[in-house]
């Protein structure tokens, strides 16, 4: 993959993770925030904890920092997988953004 597609699909990844906040936000009683800067969207949480989403151009990676870890993801066969196993983007932010907000949430593409 090119610089130029993975950054496409990289803000694409981005724009909806603000989107499912936005969404989550209107239709449930849960409080996220997301913050945009640059390459990176900050969600925080009630509690005071946060997710961090952020891109890593020079690997062609999408990290996410969570409670639970520290996750790498690389787009293959249409999807963001876990370079180690550990699952699908949108899952694992789903997982880990319900297990702070302490109820279940849903972010998709």
């Amino acid at each position: 993959m090119t610089d130029l597609e993975f950054m496409d699909r990289a803000e694409k990844l981005l724009l909806a993770v603000e989107r499912s906040c936005d969404r989550i936000n209107d239709t449930t009683d849960a409080d996220v925030d997301a913050q945009r800067s640059g390459g990176m969207v900050t969600l925080s949480f009630p509690n005071r904890s946060q997710i961090v989403v952020n891109l890593q151009k020079p690997l062609q990676e999408v990290w996410m920092a969570a409670r639970s870890g520290g996750y790498h993801y690389r787009f293959q066969d249409g999807r963001w997988q876990d370079t180690k196993g550990a699952g699908e983007f949108f899952e694992c932010l789903s997982r880990d953004a319900s297990q702070q907000a302490g109820v279940s949430l849903k972010f998709s593409e």
